[in-house]
């Protein structure tokens, strides 16, 4: 997809994700899943499946007093939702990606 490798400035991803983001074309049907903290301690496991339509970088704003460990420019992978919406997801070190069948 992209001839330049994929770095998140602070999170160590895991480097299968990062060689598939690579070689993803537009078009292809993903399923992402995303672990999300509820509350405390509780976590929810969120799956979402689309087309892919490309992936890139998300500068998420100024970095005055921020916690060392955030990320300012985070990978972004755009997708379409089976509904038609357009939509996009931030990468961390919880995130699983993998190609679906239709």
């Amino acid at each position: 997809m992209t001839s330049a490798p994929l770095r998140s400035a602070t999170r160590a991803l895991d480097p299968k994700l990062l060689a598939l983001l690579q070689d993803l074309k537009p078009g292809q049907r993903i399923r992402i899943t995303q672990t999300v903290r509820v509350g405390s301690s509780a976590k929810w496991t969120v799956p979402i499946e689309g087309m892919f339509r490309n992936v890139n970088y998300l500068a998420t704003g100024l970095a005055t007093d921020r916690v060392p460990a955030d990320d300012i420019v985070v990978i972004a992978v755009h997708f379409i939702k089976d509904i038609g919406e357009l939509s996009s997801v931030t990468l961390d070190e919880n995130t699983r990606i993998e190609l679906t069948n239709v």
